[in-house]
Parts: structure tokens; C-alpha cells; sequence
């Protein structure tokens, strides 16, 4: 079992929605947590190999001059396999940015055995009054450290790295009877588990 707060938590940004359509990464930022503090970050540009769209440089605030001096999607993606190592990760709607660490991976013949979880799913099922399950309003909801930039990679993993921490703090609260670090097995369980059912999850889960 792998403790929940040993994990490595990114963000991409991205040239549109799919890589199955052809899109890819432009930008990977993440930070390693280790005993649930920031030990190391990674962050890079990366070259997709042709322009993005003019919505993507105003939503990112990454433009095609900043992209075509950045070193190659498949340098910064080897580079990342040896960041990121074996560690879990975390991201905030993971559904989204594991289908471009997968493509982009598949790119460079890598693999990886960790697990996946998404903060966003913990978020639904933990958090059920907050108003929505954005990364940004959960910041704020629960009054998280930000310096206030949105979509670029790695000031979207940092705060999400805090939304995790966070997380496992409450679920902790809510548990008298833990004494030691969630699993990371025990955190997926959770996200998997209908929302009604996961009060009795805990409960089950820490008697």
C-alpha cells in the first residue's frame, strides 16, 4: 500500500480536447508530494509541431513565439518519465489529463504502473456543499493558497497539490479513528463510491 500523500500531482495544458482528434500537450507542470509537502516541481514548454489556435493562446496565455523556441513534446515527456519515476498521481478532472500523459507516453514507447486519481471526483464525494467542483472555486471555497494564475500547467498543479492536501486533511477530520496516512488504494475506493454510499465507506473503512 502506498500512502495517499507520496504522490506527484500535474496538469497539462493542451492544443485542444482529445489527442485522439490529433491534439497534444503544450505545456506539463507538477509537483512531487512527499509525506504531503512539496519536495520538487517540474515544469516545460513543449512544441507540438504546429500552431495553436488563437483561443488556446488567450486561454493559456501561451503563444506560438513562446512555443516554437520549446524543446519537443517527446524531450519534455522522457524528461517528465524520469520526474515523475513510479509515484501515484493526482490530478483535478485526471480523465482529461491521463488521456494526454497516455498519448504523449505512447509517443516515446513508455509506460508507467502507477495509479491515477482525480481530485475533482474526491471533491464530489468529500465536499458535497461546495458550490461547484471547479478547481477554481474549490480554492476559493476552501480558502487555499493561490497567487491567482489559472491555466498554466504548473500554477494549476500547485494548487490542485494543495486541493489534495486538503482533502486528505478532511477526510482525516471526519475519521477520530485514523492514525496513520490514508493508502492511495483507500482514496480511489472513495472516488469510485457513489456519492450516498460514501459516509458508510468511512465509517466501514476506518473501524
Amino acid at each position: 500500500m502506498t500512502a495517499a500523500n507520496n504522490v506527484v500531482v500535474l496538469d497539462f495544458e493542451t492544443t485542444g480536447l482529445s489527442p485522439d482528434k490529433g491534439d497534444r500537450a503544450i505545456e506539463i507542470g507538477a509537483v512531487k508530494l512527499i509525506n504531503g509537502e512539496i519536495a520538487d516541481s517540474f515544469q516545460a514548454l513543449m512544441n507540438p509541431g504546429r500552431r495553436i489556435n488563437s483561443f488556446i493562446e488567450n486561454y493559456t496565455g501561451i503563444s506560438n513565439q513562446m512555443l516554437s523556441t520549446a524543446p519537443s513534446c517527446e524531450t519534455v515527456m522522457s524528461e517528465f518519465a524520469e520526474f515523475m519515476g513510479d509515484f501515484n498521481l493526482v490530478a483535478h478532472n485526471a480523465s482529461f489529463d491521463i488521456k494526454f500523459l497516455d498519448a504523449e507516453f505512447a509517443r516515446i514507447g513508455h509506460s508507467y504502473s502507477g495509479q491515477c486519481a482525480c481530485s475533482l471526483l474526491l471533491s464530489r464525494r468529500i465536499h458535497q456543499d461546495a458550490p461547484n467542483h471547479k478547481l477554481g472555486t474549490l480554492v476559493d471555497y476552501h480558502q487555499l493558497p493561490t497567487d491567482g494564475v489559472y491555466h498554466r500547467a504548473l500554477a494549476d498543479a500547485t494548487m490542485t497539490a494543495h486541493l489534495w492536501q486538503h482533502q486528505l486533511a478532511s477526510i482525516a477530520k471526519q475519521q477520530s479513528s485514523v492514525t496513520k496516512p490514508l493508502n492511495f488504494e483507500q482514496v480511489i475506493k472513495i472516488t469510485q463510491t457513489p456519492k450516498a454510499q460514501v459516509p458508510r465507506l468511512l465509517s466501514k473503512m476506518f473501524t
